[in-house]
């Protein structure tokens, strides 16, 4: 026992007694203002963006069909998480001594997720009929960058000292410092040493921790399960807020009040029981058309598949006499059967099995 009796102090020696915030958010190229809240969530975006890239040409979409889809989802989720700020938290803008123009003052932090979810997904909507992809296959091939690019920008948090929770004395607790909003940095003393406010909970950090679990478990489930359109993506909506309500109640910041609970907590609520409505919905609707990638010199078109081909030579064949059927003519329209279309999709006849979901 006696040997034993020193390892605690042994690794406290070697571990940190705390995680470090920083004391600088904002560094200044010139008249530029470079803010580590906006660079973690600009680095969100083009992750998330580049693995549903790669999930949705997994699916037989083209190649940067996420990228035209997501300029209309991403300014779009970027105002609704906004407003569901302003809304859920209006004090600071609206109340009394409230500065009104630091409503679009987005920088300073502030993005609600769930109105970040449900405007993004309007704009994903007009941005998948603007291209051809079926909508519930964007969203299942976006859920998982979704959750990762949620646990990139709590590091946003991290780097404006806020999102935590309660004093603790564990060895990964957080170092927060008096924080001055307006210049982006830690009061400092007399020496020029930040002036330390006290040791919290991460509670950023355990949300992004749980968002990482969250994504790696939809890759999961989307591959080792039979699952319809769409549901992948109500999987997440139905997964994030059983973390956020454990986290949510951790917190210490201010937050306006329902029965009690944080209003966040109510939501969070709220949205697990729409996912579960979503999951039972989409189970229940057909599946989207299998999109023909035009990268792939296999698939022009649905007359590829070889029975697809003896059904329109069939057709033709029945329609136009055989002298006339033009079978070797080029000019012939019964050959033409590509598509001009980014993503065109296989009829009905075409006997082609969806991708797994990945």
């Amino acid at each position: 026992m006696s040997l034993l009796a020193g390892v605690p102090a042994a690794l406290g020696a070697f571990l940190p007694t705390d995680i470090p915030s920083p004391s600088v958010g904002v560094w200044h190229l010139g008249p530029l203002p470079i803010r580590g809240y906006a660079l973690c969530i600009l680095a969100g975006i083009v992750v998330a963006v580049w693995l549903t890239q790669k999930r949705l040409e997994a699916r037989g979409h083209r190649k940067g069909v996420a990228i035209d889809i997501s300029a209309w989802a991403v300014p779009f989720g970027i105002v609704g998480g906004r407003i569901y700020h302003l809304i859920t938290t209006p004090q600071p803008y609206f109340g009394e001594n409230g500065q009104p123009l630091k409503a679009f003052a987005i920088y300073e932090g502030g993005l609600g997720i769930w109105g970040a979810v449900a405007l993004g997904a309007v704009g994903a909507w007009i941005g998948c009929r603007k291209n051809g992809v079926a909508f519930r296959d964007f969203v299942d091939a976006a859920a998982p960058g979704l959750a990762i690019a949620q646990a990139m920008g709590r590091f946003g948090n991290w780097f404006n000292n806020e999102i935590y929770g309660a004093p603790t004395d564990l060895p990964w607790r957080l170092r927060i410092y008096e924080w001055d909003t307006s210049l982006g940095r830690a009061v400092v003393d007399g020496q020029g040493n930040p002036v330390v406010k006290g040791y919290f909970h991460p509670t950023f950090l355990y949300e992004a921790l749980w968002c990482l679990l969250l994504a790696a478990f939809l890759i999961w489930l989307g591959r080792h399960r039979q699952l319809k359109a769409g549901q992948v993506f109500a999987a997440y909506v139905m997964g994030y807020p059983i973390g956020r309500i454990v986290i949510e109640n951790m917190r210490t910041d201010s937050a306006n009040l329902i029965l009690g609970q944080r209003v966040n907590t109510w939501v969070s609520i709220l949205v697990f029981l729409l996912g579960v409505y979503l999951w039972r919905r989409f189970a229940r609707m057909e599946q989207p058309p299998v999109p023909v990638s035009p990268d792939d010199p296999t698939l022009e078109g649905a007359g590829d598949h070889p029975d697809e081909k003896d059904h329109a030579a069939g057709r033709e064949s029945a329609q136009v006499p055989s002298d006339e059927a033009g079978a070797d003519d080029p000019e012939d329209p019964s050959v033409q059967t590509g598509s001009d279309r980014p993503n065109d999709t296989v009829g009905s006849d075409a006997k082609v099995d969806r991708p797994a979901q990945s």
